[in-house]
């Protein structure tokens, strides 16, 4: 895909031969740059089509939509080992060339993401002045390690060799599709790290983003909601005003509640939750 937008055109550029065609970046683009741009971040080890739904409703309403395939994601075998490559600095690279790309894809801003892509969501949203930002469910931690344990169990990890364990013992290969069934505990300790800084900022630094809306799951079985209501109140003492919190209740226990094959119809219940936070029609 070549377009009238050079930045993206290098992003989607490095999506090479060997991924998984659900694996590539997804660019939903007008032919100019659009009055929004929006940014959508896939979680840990799934791939760009997790948002596909979402983007595409978005596209619809008139702006320019990126879903960048993150750093070591989208391989075509699913048992891939690239995880164990990912590193912090990586990260932080990728989020600051994202907003690259979508100012140059729109007049205003709005970074959203999941789990994994809304933690860089959230990154963004304390260092950059975009219009909008929305992590969803964002890792701030891990759901059964109490906060203040976690950043020496982080730390811990990467001290230790690398282990690759599955989403789902039971099923292991046999999972969901899309993307990879297993995850790198050195990729959890990294992604800490970044977590952990983000936390320490917000309590003494005004977060650079116009306007904020977290989302977050009342049945989370994952990422720790404790260390999402943390950051939710630093920012809002930071910036009162301009911060919301959306909990959503009434679900399943659940940690994914954007992929559209999720079972119990999760999507069909969550998705006008996410546009209405991701794109509010005032």
């Amino acid at each position: 895909m070549t377009t009238c937008f050079s930045l993206l055109d290098r992003l989607v550029a490095r999506d090479y031969a060997s991924l998984a065609p659900n694996g590539r970046t997804i660019a939903h683009v007008h032919g100019t740059r659009a009055a929004r741009a929006i940014v959508l971040l896939h979680g840990l080890s799934t791939t760009p089509a997790q948002f596909e739904r979402v983007a595409l409703e978005l596209f619809e309403r008139g702006h320019n939509v990126l879903v960048p395939r993150l750093p070591h994601h989208g391989h075509a075998n699913p048992l891939s080992t690239a995880l164990a490559r990912m590193r912090a600095e990586e990260l932080y690279a990728a989020a600051t060339q994202y907003v690259e790309v979508a100012q140059e894809l729109g007049e205003r801003v709005t970074i959203a993401g999941f789990s994994l892509g809304g933690m860089m969501a959230a990154w963004i949203g304390q260092h950059y002045a975009i219009d909008r930002c929305v992590p969803i469910s964002p890792f701030l931690g891990v759901a059964i390690i109490p906060n203040r344990f976690m950043g020496a169990v982080a730390e811990q990890l990467l001290r230790l060799p690398n282990r690759f364990h599955w989403w789902n013992p039971i099923l292991r290969e046999r999972g969901p599709a899309n993307g990879y069934p297993r995850y790198a505990t050195h990729a959890i300790g990294h992604m800490y790290r970044i977590a952990r800084a983000l936390l320490d900022e917000a309590r003494t630094i005004v977060p650079r983003a116009e306007h904020f809306t977290i989302v977050t799951n009342a049945a989370e079985i994952a990422v720790n909601n404790y260390a999402i209501r943390r950051l939710y109140k630093s920012w809002r003492r930071q910036r009162p005003g301009a911060v919301e919190l959306v909990r959503i209740t009434g679900l399943p226990l659940s940690h994914d509640i954007v992929s559209p094959l999720r079972p119990w119809r999760l999507a069909d219940r969550v998705h006008p939750r996410l546009l209405d936070a991701i794109d509010p029609l005032l």
